[in-house]
Parts: C-alpha cells; structure tokens; sequence
C-alpha cells in the first residue's frame, strides 16, 4: 500500500492540472483496501475517490485524503472476466477479444480504469458499461467488510450509478465482473461507425467484419477527433449529452431540421451537447488558456498552463450560450473537486 503526505496529482488527472492533497492512499489487494478503509474511518479527515483521472478537474489543492486503487489482474470463465479496478479499461477490452469474449468494442480507448467504469456508467457509440457489467466486488469503508453488490441493485442510468450519488464515497470497489459474449454482434448503428468501416475495409457488408476490425475503427474514429491527454490535456467528454422529452425535442427540430438526435425511448430524445456547442461558435475558441478543441466541440482543452478555475469559466461561458439559444442546460460529465 502507498501512504503518501503533501502528494502531487498532476500525474492522475488527464487535465495535467497542478493540485495536490494532504495525503494520497493507493491499495493494491483486497486486504490493503480494507486497511485504506480502517485509515479512513479513523482519520476523520474528508477522502474523494479517483480512478485514471480521467473525469476529474480539480480546481484547487485537496485538503484531505484521495484514495485510490492499483488492484490488477483478470480472470477469465466462460463468458465472465473478473478484473481488478485498477485495470486500464481498454487494456481490458483488449484482453477480451483475445480471449474471444465480445461486446464492449465500442468503449474502445476510452480512458479510465475498470473502476471507473462501474461508477461513472462510461458509454459511447450507442453501448454502456452497465450492458455487460454483472457484479462489483468492493469494501465496504464504515465496517471493512467485503461484499458483492450484483449490477441491477447499482441504479445505472445514463452516466449514472448509485457510487456517483447515495453510495458515493461508502464503497472501495476492488473488483469488477463483466458478462459477455462468445458470440460476436457488433453494434454499428450509432454515428459514422457504418461509413467508417466501409472507409477502412471498403467492404459492402460491415456485419461480417471482426470484432479486432470494429475495436480498430473505434479508436481511429476517437484519434481522428479526441486530442491525446498526452499532448493537450483534457477529459475527453466534458459534457453529457442532455436528454429532453419528445415535446422539447419537436420544437427544436422544427427550428434546427438537420439537429442530429438519438431516440431514447417514445417520450425522450438524446440531443448531441458538441453540436449545440458548435452551433453556439464555440469549438476551436478560447478563454485563456482553456479552449474547446477544434475537431470536437464536446471536449474542453488546456491549452497550457490552464487552472482548473479557467477550466470551469469556458464550462460556465459554455452552458450559457447553450441554454441561451436552445433553452437546454447541459451538465458536466467530469467531476470537479
């Protein structure tokens, strides 16, 4: 286990955003986790709960205790992966074509840990973490006992989860099971996934493809518009999509006809955030140095040398003009500290 005082969380968040903490725990087995959560009761002290840093935006030192999980590993029987939460998630995918085991292709180099995406629900191209999670393992902090928690009783919605609100900070997740396929059937109705395909492969019929050529599509389509936090730090998607009842969604597709939309069921509709803020002239603009990329407009940049208080004005500047023109707020996806 890692203790560490007055630590440095540059290196875990994708921001590159210079913030420290008072004391930094990382644990690596289920024993270590269950000691983090002995420490944390006796402490007193108020703990956050990271992951890769890749949803977070920290806006000032951290006063307090930031726990997070190194546990590694997978194990593989029948359909099952069992992962440790301080897995890479695409590394995780990765493994699970190898071990022909289908179904999260589309989450393709999304950043994170496997953790993470038990708590955040992390979705893209029309799948979700919730559609193959199974069961999480955690310790529980008020008693260091180790339990089970089966997906259906974790509330998953749409970026949502009960670890994000009634359950947050009470569990330390160690485990992450997810159920798959030996049968691959990709998923290739949402966005340019169909056109991307054809563009690689310049086959006709994309259903007969591999589930390694559809994983490779996802991330040429995620290069091609998402920069590397490497590079120019960021979050990925800051913004969720906001969805709105079909009545909202009627009126502005009156006064907005090519408005893209997803259908989330007969009474609501999924409106894409990065085409309002585009609409809005944002994308590729600055304030500071925090900027909106120029090839996706959903996600907020630093520029170099950004706060996390210049992060959160753009986002703030943001909202407003989006809610000024289409009368819809739309909501951080990223958890700022």
């Amino acid at each position: 286990m890692r203790d560490l005082r007055d630590y440095s969380l540059k290196a875990h968040n994708t921001f590159g955003i210079e913030a420290k903490c008072s004391r930094f725990l990382e644990y690596e087995t289920i024993a270590e986790a269950q000691e983090v959560a002995g420490i944390l009761r006796e402490s007193h002290t108020p703990y956050i709960i990271i992951g890769g840093g890749s949803n977070l935006l920290l806006t000032k030192d951290y006063e307090g205790v930031v726990v997070r999980s190194d546990v590694i590993g997978i194990q593989i029987a029948d359909d099952r992966m069992t992962c440790g939460s301080g897995e890479v998630f695409d590394e995780m995918i990765e493994a699970s074509l190898m071990a022909g085991l289908y179904g999260l292709e589309n989450l393709s180099l999304i950043p994170g840990d496997v953790g993470a995406s038990a708590v955040q629900n992390i979705g893209a191209y029309g799948v979700e973490a919730k559609d193959y999670i199974e069961r999480i393992e955690a310790v529980e902090i008020a008693t260091s006992r180790v339990v089970t928690i089966p997906a259906e009783h974790c509330g998953y919605g749409y970026r949502q989860s009960k670890f994000k609100q009634e359950w947050k900070n009470r569990y330390l997740i160690t485990h992450v099971t997810y159920r798959l396929s030996t049968d691959f059937q990709p998923h290739l109705d949402y966005g340019n996934i169909r056109e991307a395909l054809r563009q690689a492969y310049g086959a006709d019929d994309v259903s007969a493809l591999t589930a390694q050529q559809l994983r490779d599509a996802i991330i040429g389509i995620r290069n091609a518009k998402l920069p590397d936090p490497k590079v120019m730090g960021n979050a990925g998607s800051f913004f969720m999509n906001p969805i709105v009842n079909r009545e909202k969604y009627e009126r502005l597709a009156a006064q907005y006809p090519v408005m893209p939309h997803y259908e989330v069921d007969k009474d609501h509709v999924k409106i894409p955030a990065g085409w309002m803020i585009d609409q809005c002239g944002w994308k590729g603009k600055a304030l500071g140095r925090a900027g909106v990329h120029d090839k996706q407009a959903l996600v907020l940049v630093n520029l170099g040398g950004a706060t996390g208080d210049e992060i959160v004005r753009l986002c703030q500047a943001i909202q407003k003009d989006v809610e000024a023109k289409f009368g819809i707020v739309i909501h951080p996806e990223v958890n700022i500290i």
